[in-house]
C-alpha cells in the first residue's frame, strides 16, 4: 500500500511547485493570451505561463486530497487581549473536503464567542467591495449575518498601537468564498473590529 501524504505534506509540495513556477523552472508552454497567433506573438505569456502551470498543479492536489480523503484543515492559535483559541481554518491552497465543513461548522459558535468577548467596546464594519469599502455596523447587525452563514475564521493586524481583528463568516465551500469566485452558492462576509476612532486596514 503506497504512503498517503498528510495535509502538512500536501501544504509543503504545494509551497515547492509555486517557487518552481515562480522561477520559471515550470511553465504551461501552450497558453496562449489571446488565442490569435499575430497578436500573441508580440504579448509576453510567461507569468502566465507560470500562474497556469501552478493552477493545473494545485487541481491536481484538489483531486488527490479528494481521492485519498485528505483534510484541508490546519489549526491555528490566535491570542487577543490574554485570551487564546485554537479553531480550525481551511488551508488557502487547499480544499475542504465534506468532513472538514462539518469541523468548520462544530467551530462556528466558539469562534462567534471568542471573537465578541475580545471586541467588546471596539469598533465594528463590514466590508465590501472587495474590502475597498467599509460601513460601521452594530452587533444586531453581525447577529444576524451569524445566523445565515455557516461557518467563521479570524484573522489580527496587531502592532503596540493598533489592533483589528477580522470575522468572516462563511457559506459553502471556503476554497471559493475567499476568492468570491463561488457566489450564490459559496461566500463570506467580513466584520472588522477596530479601537474606537480607528478604520479597518485589513
Amino acid at each position: 500500500m503506497s504512503k498517503v501524504y498528510t495535509t502538512q505534506e500536501l501544504i509543503q509540495i504545494l509551497a515547492d511547485e509555486r517557487q518552481a513556477c515562480l522561477k520559471g523552472k515550470r511553465l504551461k508552454l501552450e497558453v496562449k493570451v489571446s488565442g490569435n497567433p499575430v497578436i500573441d506573438q508580440f504579448i509576453r505569456t510567461d507569468g502566465l505561463q507560470k500562474f497556469t502551470a501552478y493552477q493545473d498543479f494545485k487541481a491536481a492536489i484538489h483531486d488527490y486530497q479528494r481521492e485519498n480523503q485528505v483534510s484541508g484543515i490546519i489549526w491555528r492559535e490566535m491570542t487577543v487581549k490574554g485570551k487564546t483559541l485554537h479553531y480550525p481554518e481551511v488551508d488557502t491552497e487547499l480544499i475542504a473536503l465534506t468532513s472538514d465543513l462539518e469541523i468548520l461548522k462544530a467551530a462556528k459558535n466558539s469562534i462567534l464567542e471568542f471573537w465578541y468577548e475580545v471586541t467588546t467596546g471596539m469598533d465594528l464594519y463590514l466590508s465590501f467591495n472587495n474590502s475597498k469599502q467599509h460601513e460601521q455596523i452594530a452587533i444586531p447587525d453581525v447577529e444576524r449575518i451569524a445566523q445565515i452563514t455557516e461557518w467563521a475564521s479570524l484573522w489580527k493586524w496587531e502592532n503596540s498601537s493598533f489592533l483589528e481583528i477580522i470575522l468572516q463568516l462563511g457559506w459553502g465551500k471556503p476554497e471559493e468564498a475567499y476568492y468570491k469566485r463561488g457566489r450564490p452558492r459559496s461566500g463570506s462576509e467580513y466584520i472588522h473590529a477596530v479601537n474606537p476612532g480607528n478604520r479597518p486596514i485589513g
